[in-house]
């Protein structure tokens, strides 16, 4: 019996350290953790879907003369980012930095370097392969979310173009800042959980300077632009809000807890800033909007980006109502009072909304939520505020400013706009000489 009784004190022993013990050993020591590694993955093809939806949500927004153009703008942007991202952009994006936290260096050129084994810096329980691929995916979508902007009216070769500068010139940097080993916004203590800055507020920002430099579409203003197919919107909307859950809650980099908060604050949030949408736009314009819905709802999943691992619930569902009500007046102010053509307010939603979100982040961060955050302003910590308007102020800046002198190259260079015949014939036929519906 004492022996029966020996082996079975020694069978839970060994029990509980291979259930507590040894996954914690591992983690320290950089072992790569398989249902970490899963859901990564799963994670960063569920981002993958968000730029076709990207697609399939302004497609819906513009005339139909124009909806394959939009379509196809996404759909080559998946392609060409992630050629840029292998070859040079992740490296410059999370390599070690170079020197005063602005640009990380070329020693994983190629994917030099980059494989199975985990990086401890960024992750250290699954293959820095796999970082690299789920960060692969928010370096594709960004550049796709600014073509809502001069929708109808960029050839496609500038496009193109313009992606590959705007990626490496732009987006690469400011990823380094906020998420790279020795950037500089990170060293100040500033939080950007899943891309508030890094994403949204450098493509919101881009889009209202390629609004202005491209100028307005033909008839803008006098001729009726009114969506021509609310139901393919919907649908990009709905996938977009799906992908999202791999978005923020993929961010956490592991199957765990932070990544349930993340999940269940992102749905949260979007929620509220939809319900919050309804209500604003049935009071203020007589009728809930059904492309103005939708809209909203990803306004609130912009806005809960950069919190999503450092905000709990009540919050998450403040800064949704936030977002409804900020991004619903922009996109307001911007059509009735200026002339500026954002063709499809990419600033309003993600300018906007990305800024909220990391101002809230500032306010109701805490570290019950993730201990590797910080205390935000309502729990005594004011100081994390005036680092996010830092942060924010920065990205506004360099974005607009570099966006805008991409673009006037390329307008000395390679020109920027169709032809006005192009133009007016739309860009399904004069660019791809297809047509979306016979």
């Amino acid at each position: 019996m004492y022996k029966i009784g020996n082996a079975r004190s020694a069978a839970l022993i060994v029990a509980i350290f291979s259930i507590i013990v040894m996954p914690a050993l591992a983690e320290e020591a950089g072992v790569v953790n398989s249902g970490d590694t899963a859901w990564v993955l799963v994670s960063a093809a569920l981002v993958m879907l968000m730029t076709p939806a990207v697609g399939l949500f302004y497609g819906g927004m513009v005339r139909k003369k124009n909806v394959l153009a939009i379509i196809m703008q996404s759909f080559i942007i998946l392609a060409i980012i992630s050629i840029q991202w292998v070859l040079f952009g992740y490296s410059l994006a999370f390599g070690h930095d170079t020197g005063r936290g602005l640009i990380g260096g070329l020693e994983w050129l190629g994917l030099n370097g980059v494989g199975a084994a985990p990086n401890p810096d960024y992750a250290a329980t699954i293959p820095a392969s796999v970082f690299m691929i789920f960060q692969a995916m928010f370096a594709i979508i960004t550049p796709a979310l600014i073509t809502g902007s001069f929708a109808d009216r960029m050839k496609f070769s500038t496009m193109m173009v313009f992606s590959v500068l705007w990626a490496t010139l732009v987006y690469d940097p400011v990823a380094h800042w906020v998420w790279g080993v020795g950037g500089w916004i990170r060293t100040l203590g500033a939080l950007d959980f899943a891309g508030g800055t890094v994403v949204h507020i450098t493509a919101g920002i881009s889009a209202f300077a390629a609004a202005i430099i491209i100028g307005k579409r033909l008839g803008y203003g006098s001729e009726d632009m009114a969506p021509h197919n609310v139901p393919m919107t919907i649908i990009g909307g709905v996938l977009l809000w799906f992908g999202w859950f791999g978005f923020n809650a993929g961010s956490a980099l592991a199957a765990n807890g932070l990544a349930a908060n993340a999940f269940i604050v992102t749905n949260t949030a979007a929620a509220a800033a939809a319900l919050t949408w309804t209500f604003v736009s049935w009071t203020h314009g007589g009728k809930p909007n059904a492309v103005g819905i939708v809209t909203g709802g990803v306004a609130g999943l912009v806005a809960i980006t950069p919190g999503s691992g450092f905000v709990g619930v009540v919050p998450a569902i403040i800064i949704g109502i936030g977002a409804g009500i900020f991004c619903y007046f922009a996109m307001h102010l911007r059509s009735k009072r200026t002339s500026i053509d954002d063709s499809l307010d990419v600033m309003a939603c993600h300018g906007v909304g990305g800024i909220w979100g990391a101002l809230a982040t500032g306010i109701f961060a805490s570290v019950a939520i993730n201990t590797a955050g910080a205390d935000g302003l309502i729990y005594g910590n004011p100081g994390l505020v005036v680092k996010q308007m830092i942060a924010i102020v920065a990205v506004l800046a360099y974005s607009f400013v570099m966006t805008a002198i991409i673009l006037k190259v390329l307008d000395a260079t390679m020109g920027l706009r169709v032809k006005d015949e192009h133009e007016v014939e739309g860009l399904d036929v004069s660019q791809h000489g297809e047509k979306a519906y016979l």
